[in-house]
C-alpha cells in the first residue's frame, strides 16, 4: 500500500506517520496546515479493516468541527461509497464499519462515552477537549489491540496532553511533530503570507509547532508607531459602513468603539470609556444608552455588537430604538488570535484619539498562574477596550479556530 502513496501526493513526514503509527496511542501535533490530518486519512481505512470487531469512535471538539475538519474532506477524498453521510442517530459508516461520533466540548461530554468499550478511536483537536474526557477515553479503549490516532495544534508546555505524551518512556505512545515547512504541497506564497500573520507565541505554536508558554503582554505584536495613526488616510462620509462594539460594565468600566473599514483595513476612529470606580459614581442602563446615542451621533451603524452578558443593557437599547444589535462571538482565545493576526498583517489601525484603547495594549497580560495549569488565559484586568475590539474583529473576521484566512468580502478585498 505505501509504495503507491507517491501517486497521490504525500510528504515524508506523513509517510513516516503511516509507516510507524503502530502504538496504542499515535498522536500528531504541531503547526497549522502542516498535513497532520491529511496524513491520518491514509490510516483510517487501515484501522477500519485491521482492528478487531467492536465499537469505533470519532471525536472532535464538537460534532460540527469533526464533520468540517475530518468527515467532509475524508468523503471528498474517498467518495460516499466508503465514507457515508452522518446518519440521524449520530453514526457514520467508514469503509464498511459503523463509527460513533462525539463532540468533546465540555465536561458533560464524559457521560457520552461512559460504559462504552472501544477497539478504536480517532480524535481531532485533542488539546481543546476537557482532560476529564481524555481520562475517561483511556479506560474505554479496552478492546484487544485497541488503538487511538489523533491530531492537535501545539499549546502550552504545561498542557495536560503534553504531560501525557511525555510519558512515552513508560506508555505505548508515539508522538509525531510537524512544522508548517513539513508540508511541501502548500503554495509557497500562502506559506510566506501565513508566516507574516503570526508573531510571538502564535508563530512558535502554529508555524514552528512548538509547545511554548503564552506570557507577558497578550498583544506583543502591537507597535505604536505602526498601528496608531494621527489622521485617517481618507475622508469620512455618512454613506460608509460604520460598526460599533460595546463592552458593558457596572462596577467595571464600560467601553464603546466606533469602526469603519476602508481599502481592506479596519480603523477604530473613536472610543468611549467610563470607569465608575475612578469617577466614584455608577451609571444606569439608561445613562449608557444616552451616551451611546451621543457617541454615534447621526450615523446609522450597520452592526452594533454588544457584550452578550449585558442583557439588561441590550433590553434598554431596544426600548430606546436602537437597531442592528448583534451578539458577538465571545470566544476569548480564538478572538485574541484573530485580533493578533489583524495587527500582525497591518489590517487594523487605531486613531490617536483613543487613549484608553492604546494604553490597555501595554497592560493586558497573560495569566501566569493559569499557564501553570496548561491554560491560556489573560488576566481579567485592563481588558475593556480589548474585549470590545475583540468582539468586532473576531465576529466579523475570525472563525471557530481563529486561524483561517480573512473574510475578504467584508474587508472589501
Amino acid at each position: 500500500m505505501i509504495e503507491h502513496f507517491d501517486k497521490v501526493g504525500i510528504s515524508d513526514k506523513q509517510l513516516n506517520y503511516i509507516a510507524n503509527a503502530n502504538s496504542r496511542w499515535n498522536i500528531s501535533s504541531g503547526a497549522v496546515r502542516s498535513g497532520k490530518t491529511y496524513g491520518s486519512f491514509f490510516i483510517l481505512p487501515v484501522r477500519m479493516r485491521q482492528q478487531p470487531e467492536g465499537n469505533r469512535l470519532l471525536i472532535g471538539k464538537t460534532e460540527r468541527t469533526l464533520k468540517r475538519n475530518v468527515l467532509d474532506p475524508l468523503r471528498i477524498f474517498y467518495g460516499k461509497k466508503y465514507v457515508s453521510d452522518v446518519y440521524g442517530d449520530g453514526n457514520v459508516n467508514i469503509f464498511g464499519k459503523q463509527c460513533y461520533i462525539v463532540g468533546a466540548n465540555d465536561e458533560r461530554a464524559v457521560s457520552k462515552i461512559q460504559g462504552m468499550g472501544l477497539v478504536y478511536a480517532y480524535g481531532d483537536e485533542i488539546t481543546t477537549w476537557p482532560e476529564s474526557f481524555f481520562q475517561m477515553l483511556k479506560s474505554r479503549l479496552s478492546g484487544f489491540g485497541a488503538k487511538f490516532d489523533g491530531t492537535c495544534n501545539s499549546e502550552s508546555p504545561y498542557h495536560w496532553l503534553l504531560k501525557f505524551l511525555n510519558e512515552d518512556d513508560v506508555l505505548d505512545i508515539k508522538h509525531f511533530t510537524y512544522t508548517i515547512d513539513d508540508n511541501p504541497f502548500l503554495d509557497p506564497v500562502f506559506v510566506r503570507e501565513l508566516k507574516k500573520e503570526y508573531t510571538g507565541v502564535w508563530y512558535d505554536r502554529y508555524i514552528e509547532g512548538k509547545w511554548v508558554l503564552a506570557e507577558g503582554v497578550v498583544y506583543s505584536m502591537f507597535d505604536h508607531d505602526l498601528h496608531v495613526i494621527n489622521e485617517l488616510p481618507f475622508n469620512l462620509s455618512p454613506n460608509m459602513h460604520y460598526y460599533v462594539s460595546v463592552d458593558y460594565g457596572t462596577t467595571n468600566p464600560t467601553a464603546f468603539g466606533l469602526y469603519v473599514i476602508y481599502n481592506g483595513i479596519v480603523y477604530k476612529i473613536k472610543e468611549y470609556f467610563f470607569d465608575s470606580q475612578k469617577e466614584r459614581y455608577q451609571k444606569t442602563d439608561t445613562d449608557y444608552s444616552e451616551d451611546l446615542s451621543g457617541f454615534i451621533g447621526d450615523l446609522i451603524p450597520k452592526r452594533i455588537f454588544v457584550d452578550p452578558s449585558a442583557l439588561s443593557f441590550i433590553t434598554q437599547l431596544k426600548r430606546d430604538g436602537f437597531r442592528n444589535i448583534y451578539s458577538p462571538n465571545n470566544d476569548v482565545i480564538n478572538g485574541i488570535r484573530t485580533q493578533a493576526r489583524m495587527l500582525s498583517t497591518n489590517r487594523y489601525k487605531i486613531l490617536s484619539n483613543c487613549p484608553e484603547t492604546i494604553r490597555e495594549y501595554s497592560q493586558y497580560v497573560w495569566d501566569a498562574k493559569s499557564q501553570i495549569n496548561g491554560i491560556d488565559k489573560p488576566v481579567k484586568a485592563f481588558d475593556h477596550t480589548k474585549d470590545e475590539e475583540r468582539y468586532l474583529l473576531h465576529t466579523m473576521f475570525g472563525t471557530e479556530s481563529g486561524i483561517t484566512p480573512f473574510n475578504k468580502r467584508r474587508l472589501g478585498l
